[in-house]
């Protein structure tokens, strides 16, 4: 694990009730969920990459469908396990994805593909396209109109370091349609500088 992942792991663990408290009281997301859900058969396989304490994908989604959400914070995967019961959860990074081909019906990566690496979203996006069966969703926060790669030194006043990394959002798109995704739509987020691409995984 390089030392910005670490630095980002580290930073999860450290504020699981903070971030927690941050993502419920964000309303922004549901719209974006409801796009997935009007679109999902019941039972669908779903993956929730960048999980972290389970909200708010697998918390909406685990009802009716077999959810696993994926992070490499322990802290924030213990929480999902205490909070989120009917989805399964494993520790591990979205660039080494342990799934065979074609194992997911949807991918939903909130607020997680923004802290990786540079270098590595290319590969990212390659690793989604694989797990992803031909004609899955994806529906992915990207960074909006600028890049960035930077960190805050007291992010959500907590006093712990965060860290980002991402290009802007057509850059986004240019790498997910490479590797096999057909773009549908991108959607501002309220509130925000980030905007979400909702895609469907190509036939092969």
């Amino acid at each position: 694990m390089t030392g910005d992942k670490r630095a980002i792991r580290d930073g999860y663990d450290a504020i699981v009730d903070e971030y927690l408290a941050h993502r419920t009281n964000e309303h922004a997301d549901r719209p974006h969920l409801d796009w997935l859900c009007d679109r999902l058969a019941d039972g669908a396989r779903v993956l929730d990459a960048g999980c972290g304490a389970g909200v708010p994908v697998a918390e909406r989604l685990a009802a009716d469908h077999d959810v696993v959400g994926i992070d490499f914070s322990r802290e924030q995967l213990r929480r999902a396990r205490e909070d989120v019961t009917q989805a399964g959860f494993v520790q591990g990074d979205m660039n080494a994805l342990g799934f065979a081909d074609d194992s997911f019906d949807a991918i939903c990566a909130f607020f997680s593909l923004i802290h990786v690496p540079l270098d590595e979203h290319a590969c990212v996006a390659a690793a989604f396209h694989r797990v992803l069966r031909p004609g899955g969703l994806a529906v992915l926060t990207v960074g909006g109109n600028e890049g960035w790669d930077g960190n805050n030194p007291d992010w959500l006043e907590t006093g712990v370091e965060m860290r980002w990394s991402f290009p802007d959002t057509e850059t986004s798109a240019r790498q997910f349609a490479d590797v096999g995704f057909e773009i549908h739509e991108t959607r501002s987020i309220e509130n925000s500088t980030f905007e979400v691409l909702f895609a469907e995984n190509s036939e092969d």
